[in-house]
């Protein structure tokens, strides 16, 4: 099987305005060489019987009643899911920085196809995003009609405001009172106090917690050479910067603090995935699932 990077790398996410399409693509390429599911199993009981809609999971679709009276019907479970997820993403306004893709379109298409991946695998979930403040908040469901709810509000939603992502974490821990895991797509543009305040409530609450730290490539390297004015984007503030002289500090405080999260948040046994927007795509959802095996 190809890699998915092969395919789609991160450069070319840039030309597709259907997130779903990318998350089906991406993930349906890359799960189907797995020989098991990174997930234990799920009980179900049958509900009731509901007129089959285009979009409805074919899997469910009772082709006996169809052969007996032509009718088209699928079967409505009751399940007990194995897993609800909450996939939380920074839309705040630093989340716009990157050329051909942003950091916001980079975490959109993490957190599609992560809520596809789950849904698939018969698990809840559901979706947060958040600047200063939770903008907005789909509890946890397991349908891909659920799943395009999901899509068409990441689709809309447009980076904008200030980082607040420890007052979210807060008001998640909560909000949400069952037990569940928590993927969390962020530049992390915060006091480090507050975000590690957060994810310690999370933890607190016994919920488990994936962490995607998510920067530009530029922001990893700093390759500028000439004279340059750097933007905010959350505060709207210039600085004129001559990059050779403030490249090795700055490289050595981005440096210092990807350790110091990622040494913080192994303490409190949240996983920590440092992610640059040149990788491909398949390698962060292998990663994602090697987390999972590991913490199952």
């Amino acid at each position: 099987m190809r890699a998915i990077s092969e395919i789609l790398p991160p450069q070319s996410l840039a030309r597709f305005a259907n997130l779903d399409l990318v998350a089906r693509w991406i993930v349906e390429g890359f799960i189907s060489g797995l020989h098991a599911s990174p997930y234990h199993g799920f009980s179900v009981e049958f509900a009731e019987y509901r007129t089959y809609t285009p979009g409805d999971d074919l899997r469910h679709f009772d082709w006996k009643a169809y052969a007996k009276s032509d009718r088209t019907y699928v079967r409505l479970y009751h399940s007990e899911t194995n897993l609800r997820a909450h996939v939380v993403l920074d839309c705040s306004a630093s989340m716009d920085f990157g050329n051909p893709v942003t950091k916001f379109r980079y975490g959109s298409a993490i957190a599609a196809a992560l809520s596809y991946l789950m849904i698939q695998q018969q698990d809840a979930v559901g979706l947060a995003l958040f600047a200063e403040e939770t903008v907005r908040y789909l509890p946890p469901k397991a349908t891909l009609r659920h799943f395009r709810d999901m899509v068409a509000q990441l689709e809309a939603a447009r980076p904008a405001a200030r980082t607040r992502i420890g007052k979210t974490l807060h008001y998640l821990a909560e909000t949400v009172r069952k037990r569940g895991l928590f993927v969390i797509v962020s530049d992390l543009y915060d006091e480090p106090e507050a975000i590690l305040s957060g994810l310690r409530h999370l933890r607190f609450r016994k919920h488990e917690v994936i962490l995607f730290h998510v920067l530009d490539h530029d922001e990893l390297a700093f390759p500028y050479r000439a004279l340059s004015e750097f933007k905010d984007l959350e505060t709207g503030s210039r600085v004129q910067v001559a990059p050779a002289v403030y490249r090795p500090e700055y490289l050595k405080a981005i440096g210092d603090f990807a350790t110091s999260m990622r040494r913080d948040c192994s303490n409190m046994l949240v996983d920590y995935t440092l992610v640059d927007t040149e990788v491909p795509f398949d390698k962060v959802l292998a990663e994602y699932l090697f987390k999972r095996q590991r913490l199952g």
